[in-house]
């Protein structure tokens, strides 16, 4: 067989299409995987943990609670990833933009044949890193209307009981108490929370929460107010009222809120959220009650300015009465007339009397005149006659003369009158009612017959 292949070298490009071993090359071909973990071994031995100052870029939070993200400088980009359990430990939440020192350990992703670190933990760099995060977080929330005037409530002007959201062991949970007693007692209900560390911004959001969450009536009292108090520090103190998850919760609660977090030259998100910002905890306190002293001495005021107004309105009043009874007519001259007729009126009532007292007299010496004793006689008798003549026609027709005279009333048995035969028949026992007393008949039969019967025809008698 012939080979019309050129030999090694005849055509300068050292081309082969089947790899050979070459005498005396000692680079035994490795693997992809095999490279890749000499890499790995190397860069993780080399460097170790590193500490890197960067700009957080692309960070993204996997559903496994993992976060992905890469930090830059000016020349370069290196990936990161921090896992769950440190993501978890980090005091902020990282953003795009915001400047960093990460600590971690370099190594390999063989997978894609990069490098990235490792992140184990992370700080802003420097405090103009954290007022960035503060910005940036603030225009986020703001975009959102959290901050909006319109969101706020007014705050109550005598709450019966008041919520603090403080740590229960500080300074300021003592003067809250102190100044609220001074000014106006109150019921307080006090909600123990870390006001800094990596647990504090949880333990305050559910602090809020929890207030907003107890029901009206209920075993405790809801608030009516509530406060979200921290002393005084550095931005990385205060920062866990920063932190978004208490902005959010502040900006939720449905119970009045004031936010006195830090000194007067300290600003929080908490202080924007808020219904109202107070410049310390003990002028929260103030803000949060009146003065009881001050609020007797007001209604002392108002009483007061009642019964001055009551009784110079009484004065005035006696016045105008006063004035006004000059101008009425005086009595005499207001009654003269009514007087003078009056008497008027007596005197001719008393000749009146006197006219009808005469007229009277007259009438009964005509009345008298007529009634004398001879007259009265003959009227007397007349009316005798006639009572006598009445007495006598009132016993003509008496029924019971008449049967005296022989007579019989008949009457049914079942009751009434029996005037005719054929009421006799149809009722066929009778009463038969003489001059001296009464008996029972019943109709045998009963014939048309003459008025004069014969004895034997005669009803029978029971």
């Amino acid at each position: 067989m012939i080979n019309n292949f050129p030999e090694d070298g005849q055509d300068g490009s050292g081309a082969r299409l089947v790899a050979e071993t070459i005498p005396g090359d000692n680079a035994v071909p490795l693997s992809v995987g095999e490279l890749s973990l000499k890499l790995k071994r190397f860069v993780e031995g080399e460097f170790g943990h590193v500490r890197l100052r960067g700009e957080i870029s692309g960070y993204k939070r996997a559903v496994s609670g993992h976060v992905y993200l890469a930090l830059k400088d000016d020349s370069a980009v290196i990936d990161a990833v921090i896992w769950k359990g440190a993501a978890n430990a980090l005091a902020f939440t990282p953003q795009d933009g915001i400047e960093v020192i990460a600590t971690g350990k370099l190594t390999t992703y063989p997978g894609r044949s990069k490098y990235q670190i490792v992140i184990d933990r992370m700080e802003l760099a420097g405090e103009g890193a954290l007022m960035a995060l503060f910005e940036k977080l603030k225009a986020k929330l703001a975009g959102e209307g959290l901050f909006d005037p319109a969101r706020k409530q007014t705050l109550p002007f005598l709450p019966r009981t008041i919520g603090v959201v403080t740590s229960p062991t500080g300074a300021v949970i003592r003067d809250i108490l102190h100044r609220l007693a001074d000014r106006f007692p109150s019921h307080v209900i006090v909600w123990p929370v870390a006001v800094q560390g990596e647990a504090a911004a949880g333990q305050i959001a559910a602090a809020v929460r929890g207030f907003d969450a107890i029901a009206p009536g209920g075993p405790v009292p809801r608030p009516d107010l509530v406060i979200v108090a921290r002393g005084g520090g550095s931005i990385e103190d205060l920062w866990a009222f920063n932190e978004e998850v208490v902005v959010r919760a502040i900006a939720g609660c449905s119970i009045s809120l004031i936010s006195a977090v830090g000194h007067e030259t300290d600003t929080s998100l908490s202080d924007f959220a808020a219904d109202l910002r107070a410049p310390t905890p003990t002028a929260a306190a103030e803000i949060a009650v009146p003065v009881r002293a001050d609020l007797i001495a007001a209604v002392a005021g108002y009483a007061l300015r009642a019964e001055r107004c009551a009784r110079r309105y009484q004065e005035r009043g006696r016045e105008r009465l006063a004035a006004l009874a000059r101008l009425l007519p005086r009595r005499d001259a207001l009654l003269g007339p009514q007087r003078q007729k009056a008497d008027e009126l007596g005197a001719r009532l008393d000749r009146a009397l006197e006219a009808r007292v005469t007229r009277g007299r007259g009438q009964l010496d005509r009345a008298g005149a007529v009634l004398r004793p001879a007259m009265l006689a003959r009227q007397l008798a007349a009316a005798q006659d006639r009572l006598d003549r009445t007495g006598k026609l009132i016993d003509a027709l008496n029924p019971k003369g008449l049967l005296k005279r022989g007579y019989v009333l008949v009457e049914a048995r079942s009751g009434g009158v029996v005037t005719s035969a054929a009421e006799a028949r149809a009722a066929g026992a009778l009463t038969l009612n003489f001059g001296d007393g009464s008996v029972a008949a019943r109709v045998e039969r009963a014939p048309p017959r003459s008025y004069e019967k014969p004895a034997s025809e005669q009803p029978s008698l029971l």
